[in-house]
């Protein structure tokens, strides 16, 4: 580790709140005043979307799979070590995995406690989609069941900043009627409105990452069978898929963004029809070869369409695709859903699965769990 203390960043949430499109949009922010950015992304199983974003927009990158940051924290360490060794970053952005909580306890205080030397924590964010806010707090319908709505009070709970991302989703007095809602969870934690897609809002958020500490305190009661039941019911899927060949003539050259979006769009019209809840589809078509280069896409609900995100210039020949896919279903509808919609979108375009693993999170079992300040 380099001498200095690098300020560690970590910002949570539930599947699909937009904490990557901030964390870039966070990112850049630091880089445009002089500061050297490392993320550390998080997941369950491998081939993160996530990380196939930052590395194309340059970013040194560190991916912890196989458990979130609580039950891989030495892992995590050694990626900020990593990090520090190659490109000496001023500031570490941490994104763990969104169906966890309780990372007050498990991966904040510890970094104080024990390796405070290293490391100064900025205060814990929770972002959150105003529309799944609405649904989970009562303001609407439901759609997720009260298990995976409990990971979800958690994540509020702890918070120190809550962010309600998307705030151009719902008009004033709605986000008003949110911002009460959050405010009876926690009525500790700082309210901020912001939209990480178009940058509206986000500089205040920014500058108490960049400049205060954290003081938050562990979550005063947390059920760890219902917190690991909520998360059981979770499908998980990460595919990585090799579509086209090359051919001399270009003749077998397509769109990879209308490949992307078909290809999420047909997951979602599968799940909907068997009526599952998606908690947050994404994906990215790259060209292969070159990372920096690719589509990417996501959706949060069920309801919604696709959107895309980054858009390729030009028609691929050979494209690599990564699908990200949570959802309120059992693993194997999930890969049944996806088959189908690379074989149909596909066409006649010859693909090759290269890695698919589909499986529901074990139980959290935390490397360290402390419970209040020295």
């Amino acid at each position: 580790m380099t001498t200095a203390k690098a300020r560690a960043i970590m910002i949570g949430g539930f599947l699909g709140a937009g904490k990557t499109t901030a964390i870039l949009q966070l990112a850049a922010w630091l880089n445009a005043r002089g500061l050297r950015v490392g993320l550390i992304t998080n997941d369950q199983g491998g081939g993160l979307v996530d990380t196939a974003l930052a590395a194309a927009h340059r970013m040194p990158v560190e991916e912890i799979v196989g458990g979130c940051f609580c039950c891989r924290f030495t892992s995590l360490v050694k990626a900020a070590e990593s990090l520090a060794r190659e490109t000496a970053p001023d500031v570490l952005l941490a994104e763990p995995v969104g169906s966890c909580t309780d990372l007050v306890a498990t991966v904040t205080l510890p970094l104080e406690q024990i390796y405070g030397d290293r490391f100064t924590v900025a205060p814990m964010s929770v972002l959150v989609d105003p529309l799944r806010a609405e649904r989970v707090l009562g303001l609407a319908s439901a759609k997720l069941s009260e298990h995976v709505a409990y990971i979800y009070r958690k994540q509020l709970e702890e918070a120190e900043l809550i962010v309600i991302n998307k705030c151009d989703l719902v008009d004033a007095a709605r986000r008003e009627r949110l911002t009460a809602a959050l405010a009876a969870v926690n009525p500790n934690a700082t309210i901020i409105e912001c939209s990480a897609r178009d940058g509206t809002g986000l500089d205040p958020w920014f500058a108490h990452l960049l400049t205060d500490t954290s003081q938050a305190a562990a979550i005063a009661e947390i059920d760890y069978d219902r917190y690991a039941l909520g998360e059981s019911l979770l499908g998980w899927l990460n595919a990585e898929v090799k579509i086209g060949a090359a051919d001399a003539d270009g003749d077998a050259d397509f769109d990879g963004n209308d490949m992307l979006m078909a290809i999420l769009s047909h997951i979602r019209g599968s799940l909907e029809a068997r009526g599952h809840e998606i908690a947050h589809l994404k994906g990215t078509l790259a060209v292969d070869g070159d990372p920096f280069e690719l589509a990417a896409a996501n959706l949060v609900r069920t309801a919604d369409a696709p959107v895309l995100s980054h858009r390729l210039a030009e028609p691929v020949d050979i494209g690599r695709l990564l699908v990200n896919l949570r959802a309120e279903a059992d693993p194997d509808v999930l890969e049944q859903a996806v088959r189908a919609a690379v074989s149909a979108c596909a066409g006649s375009l010859p693909y090759d699965i290269l890695h698919l693993e589909h499986f529901r999170p074990g139980r959290p079992v935390p490397t360290h769990r402390i419970p209040a300040r020295l």
